[in-house]
């Protein structure tokens, strides 16, 4: 049983309305996991009473979350009407600020992306504050649609309660009130969240359905730098401010092939993010051989796909220092599964052998087996978790 924090229970207590509230998320969530699905399945799966899954139904409908596609098989009476998310609707707008972009979408209920733009992040805070506000405002008013909310990824210390950022290492940026501006020029609602952290929860709301049974896994996310997204109990772990999970700043030697985004040699994100990966593959080529001044990891994953030496040379020995970490993270904390995201994970089939020999050989034997699986979010998990930050709270809490 979990332990009442009696310093919130007083936030925590029933209301005559939070009954009500959890069958509506129920409902909810019946009808994406299941759809086509009617009220009688519903019903029927839920244990609830088939005059409360109509009102509840009605009221998805009336709320715009769910609509009506047709009639199902008759099992011997009147035809079922069969439900699904409402699709092609805009309800949620995605910022995804990475180090080299920054990217803008709008997204329906169910996750597809509508419309989105990309363009250079600039180590300016003031002028990547102004960019995105008059960027999400044109987006808004060329949606017109009325109860859509921001979910806003970054990566760097954020305490997702308060809407504050406190720090982006990348650019030093500290206590950028981004999303303060943005509420007041949009009149939206800002979810913020650190970038690994969003790309959690977008896994275990939208990931691998093998990650969508289970409660308790590690996301470690290999981009401009390294970050890794705690679920516990079906929850992402924040620790205090929301610095928890910043493993990537964890020691894993001394001289790593680049500088970590705090400035060291020494972190693990030093020896296991994409640009020690780009790093590695231009010291195995002679000078006069590298033609392509702008290569980054995309191209030399592709190339190591083909079995191109010195790529698959490059992605191997970056997969034994995220496998050294990748063990760490499971000693200390034995989760059911590791999900590893990022555009590594297109080589998943070069590497992943070299990634279980070393957890192999560092987990303590007679510990339960931990899964390592790359995502399954595609070539943007980062965007997909700004979105889903929106999304989940939809699924998480109907009011």
């Amino acid at each position: 049983m979990k332990r009442i924090n009696l310093q919130r229970a007083k936030a925590q207590i029933a209301r005559p309305t939070t009954i009500r509230d959890i069958n509506k998320r129920i409902v909810l969530n019946y009808v994406r996991d299941r759809s086509p699905i009617s009220r009688a399945e519903i019903a029927r799966e839920t244990a609830l009473h088939r005059s409360t899954v109509s009102v509840i139904v009605d009221e998805l409908q009336n709320a715009g979350l769910i609509v009506e596609i047709g009639s199902g098989e008759s099992t011997g009476g009147r035809k079922p009407t069969l439900f699904e998310l409402r699709k092609g609707t805009p309800v949620a707008i995605g910022i995804d600020l990475t180090p080299r972009t920054t990217t803008i979408a709008a997204a329906d209920l169910a996750g597809t992306i509508l419309e989105k733009e990309t363009f250079s992040t600039s180590p300016d805070a003031d002028f990547m504050t102004r960019q995105i506000l008059e960027r999400v405002s044109r987006l808004k008013d060329r949606l017109d649609v009325s109860g859509i909310e921001i979910g806003f990824s970054v990566p760097g210390l954020v305490d997702q309660k308060l809407g504050r950022i406190y720090h982006v290492p990348y650019f030093d940026w500290r206590d950028w009130d981004i999303c303060q501006k943005l509420e007041a020029a949009t009149g939206m609602r800002v979810t913020v969240e650190n970038d690994a952290n969003a790309t959690a929860l977008a896994e275990l709301w939208f990931g691998h359905e093998k990650i969508r049974k289970i409660d308790t896994f590690v996301m470690v996310l290999v981009g401009e730098g390294v970050g890794t997204g705690i679920i516990f109990d079906g929850q992402v772990y924040r620790g205090e401010m929301g610095a928890g999970g910043e493993f990537g700043h964890m020691i894993a030697g001394s001289d790593a092939p680049v500088e970590c985004s705090c400035g060291s040699r020494e972190c693990w994100e030093a020896y296991s993010s994409d640009r020690a990966t780009v790093e590695r593959y231009k010291a195995r080529l002679k000078v006069d051989d590298l033609k392509q001044n702008n290569m980054d990891v995309g191209d030399i994953v592709e190339l190591a796909t083909n079995g191109e030496k010195h790529a698959v040379e490059a992605v191997r020995e970056t997969a034994y220092y995220l496998g050294n970490g990748i063990s760490n993270l499971i000693v200390g904390l034995s989760p059911q599964v590791v999900v590893v995201s990022g555009k590594m994970t297109k080589a998943w089939d070069q590497f992943s052998d070299q990634l279980y020999r070393i957890y192999e050989r560092s987990v303590l034997a007679g510990l339960p087996q931990t899964e390592l699986i790359p995502s399954s979010l595609g070539d943007s998990p980062t965007l997909i978790g700004a979105i889903g930050l929106v999304l989940a709270r939809k699924f998480g809490s109907v009011s």
